[in-house]
């Protein structure tokens, strides 16, 4: 753990303000649930909650399974990391922050599909060059939760369109895991 240097006082309902600055590279959201943790030393620690963090093994063999019926590499993600991956090198995408694209998607609570003329498609983690041709938000009781992505063939000018079965099965997928959470 690191000291910040920010000191907040509790108030009179024994509430405490995260600073801005802490949430906005923290990606603490309004409405975002956060766990409390306490150490013998004194220490609170407040940790962002994911549910679907909390089932990646259900969320692990929902990826395999995908992965072998649709013939491609899935991710799956809560609202800040990869927490499933199948059909592609786990060490290149675990713990990978969500991208700026997919967050936005996620956001709008959008599918994206590839399309026969696209040049580029949806990158949905930071800091990598892979690409997916299908990406949908995974919901829970109306809320975002995560994401489901497909992702082309590690190949550079790999671009797939996909087929009415993999809309089909990402679709089911993403259901299938926000249900999970309800």
């Amino acid at each position: 753990m690191k000291a910040t240097g920010i000191v907040r006082r509790i108030d009179d309902l024994g509430r405490v303000v995260i600073p801005k600055e802490i949430r906005r590279t923290m990606r603490i959201r309004e409405g975002d649930p956060l766990e409390i943790y306490t150490s013998a030393e004194g220490e609170v620690v407040f940790r962002k909650y994911s549910a679907l963090g909390e089932m990646s093994e259900n969320a692990a063999q929902v990826a395999e399974i995908m992965q072998r019926l649709a013939g491609c590499g899935v991710l799956v993600f809560d609202r800040d990391h990869v927490v499933a991956v199948s059909g592609t090198q786990k060490k290149e995408f675990t713990e990978r922050r969500v991208s700026q694209e997919l967050e936005a998607l996620m956001e709008s609570r959008r599918a994206y599909y590839a399309a026969e003329h696209d040049s580029t498609h949806l990158r949905p983690a930071a800091d990598l060059q892979r690409t997916a041709f299908a990406a949908l938000p995974i919901l829970t009781a109306g809320d975002v939760t995560g994401a489901v992505a497909f992702l082309d063939a590690p190949e550079p000018d790999a671009k797939t369109v996909p087929s009415d079965l993999q809309r089909s099965l990402i679709s089911a997928a993403a259901q299938f895991l926000g249900r999970q959470m309800e």
